[in-house]
């Protein structure tokens, strides 16, 4: 079929939804580290024959909603469809064809009925460990930020490929957990595959007419949407800590009829630490915040994407050359959304959203407990801008979904007391709505020999940023025993030593009154 009724296209694409969404179940039930099963950092998508995405699981990240189609159309290129046989699963690591940092690890499975090719069943899913040192910002290249895997098949003709379970397994730290978490993406690709198959059976159609449909729905929406902004040029700039010296994210939002391009002319030349973000990383977290401003209510898919433009000029911190270090795109990338805001305000007031206490917070830890290694990553959100509509939640950062870490998961996974949990009441932006609070984590050693800790945190210096008129939000600290130390270099905490994150809280919205 390649046309459907507005309300048969409407149970058709809550069918898809379902599909992703049971995947996504089967990849955090059968996950074994708490990056899938508590902090949500993963994602389930079905694409078209072509590599164009067609849906994702509601709770998705959405930088590997954007990232995952550029991916999948690099492997079509390396294994053309012709030479691809059912049960074949393709995966890479490779930050620049992929997500942007190693820790990520994507998955694509061909989907075949009758002999040909008519979807593929993707996920992305961020791995507890991937070698190298811990996971921080002071890394210095690529090399030292963990095990490369560049497009290969993991899985041919359903055989496992032993030789790279070996090469994961070997490079690792928690290799049970690592390689049990690249199942549980195995199971949930194949369930989406079943799934999608058995719908396809039901219709009695190959998906390509559907796919058309939503895509060129979607993309319809979308440019109606970008024709009700006034044609011009929008500007923003927004300023990471970065290491010594704070970077520059500048941003030129050009609007012309029914498309946007978003160039980041005058963005700070890339650096030699983990801060810089990949051109794939870097369009998915601004072509994001520009959905949410116009069509949030619109499936995501291809077709939402196609009338954004996303431009870097090469060597910045934007679209680094290989082997720049990548570990902590997210210090930089989730930066984006917030020049996208304060560009477009001035036209979109009532969408916009004051920036929030992101970046997203980790602490990474290692070391050895009962003589065997561990590593463990632990999440923490800032406070949401506030928004016309409502204030910031507190502990809600954006643009990422990912979960905060529960105090228990926290206290079994790595030889540690946590001594407080709380939120810093005040720390939102006052405003005619006022910025979401961030919180405050205070960990104790209790180990008996030093352990690693690392940290992906930003907003030390310079605080989120009110917008049209609304207060900032307050820095975060980093303190160890009382005293800061710097968030982007690497920690040993000794037995007893006591380590306290605050989060930074939202921006407020308008003037307060």
């Amino acid at each position: 079929m390649s046309d459907y009724d507005p309300i048969t296209l409407r149970i058709l694409w809550n069918r898809l939804i379902a599909i992703v969404d049971e995947a996504a179940v089967t990849l955090r039930r059968t996950s074994f580290s708490t990056l899938v099963r508590e902090s949500n950092d993963f994602a389930c998508v079905l694409l078209d024959r072509e590599g164009r995405s067609l849906v994702q699981n509601s709770a998705a990240i959405p930088s590997f909603i954007g990232t995952l189609p550029i991916t999948v159309r690099h492997f079509l290129r390396l294994f053309p469809a012709s030479t691809l046989v059912p049960g074949d699963i393709l995966t890479t690591n490779d930050p620049w064809l992929a997500t942007g940092h190693l820790p990520d690890l994507t998955l694509a499975m061909p989907v075949f009925r009758d002999g040909e090719i008519v979807a593929i069943a993707a996920s992305v899913a961020h791995l507890p460990d991937i070698g190298g040192r811990i996971r921080s910002a002071d890394a210095r290249t690529i090399f030292e930020e963990g095990l490369q895997i560049p497009p290969m098949k993991l899985f041919e003709a359903g055989e496992p490929n032993e030789l790279l379970f070996r090469m994961i397994r070997q490079n690792t730290r928690v290799p049970d957990q690592v390689v049990g978490d690249i199942m549980a993406q195995v199971a949930a690709n194949e369930l989406a595959a079943r799934r999608l198959l058995a719908l396809m059976d039901e219709l009695d159609d190959d998906l390509a007419g559907l796919a058309a449909t939503i895509h060129r729905q979607s993309e319809a929406v979308m440019r109606e949407r970008i024709r009700a902004i006034p044609d011009g040029v929008y500007r923003g700039a927004v300023h990471p800590d970065g290491f010594e010296e704070p970077l520059r994210i500048a941003l030129a939002v050009h609007v012309e009829g029914d498309a946007i391009t978003c160039d980041y002319a005058g963005t700070s030349e890339q650096v030699d630490l983990a801060l810089n973000s990949v051109a794939n990383y870097t369009f998915a977290y601004t072509a994001y915040p520009l959905k949410c401003l116009t069509s949030p209510e619109i499936p995501n898919n291809e077709g939402s994407f196609n009338p954004i433009t996303v431009t870097a000029p090469e060597g910045t911190i934007l679209n680094p050359r290989y082997p720049a270090p990548v570990g902590g795109r997210a210090m930089i990338g989730h930066f984006l959304s917030a020049a996208v805001f304060q560009a477009l305000a001035p036209v979109l007031p009532e969408a916009v959203q004051a920036p929030s206490g992101s970046p997203l917070w980790c602490l990474n830890l290692a070391g050895e407990r009962d003589q065997r290694p561990f590593a463990v990553a632990y999440f923490l959100n800032g406070g949401q801008g506030a928004s016309a509509g409502q204030d910031g939640i507190s502990c809600l950062s954006f643009p990422s979904n990912v979960s905060n870490t529960p105090v228990e998961v926290m206290e079994t996974l790595a030889p540690i007391r946590v001594e407080a949990k709380r939120l810093r009441h005040g720390s939102g932006g006052a405003g005619l709505r006022r910025g979401g609070d961030g919180q405050e984590l205070a960990i104790r050693s209790v180990s008996d020999r030093p352990m690693t800790a690392a940290f992906l945190a930003d907003r030390l210096r310079e605080p989120p940023a009110g917008i049209l008129g609304g207060q900032p939000g307050a820095t975060g600290q980093v303190t160890l025993n009382g005293a800061p130390v710097n968030p982007k270099s690497q920690q040993q905490l000794q037995p007893g030593d006591l380590l306290t994150l605050a989060t930074p809280g939202g921006g407020g919205f308008r003037e307060p009154q």
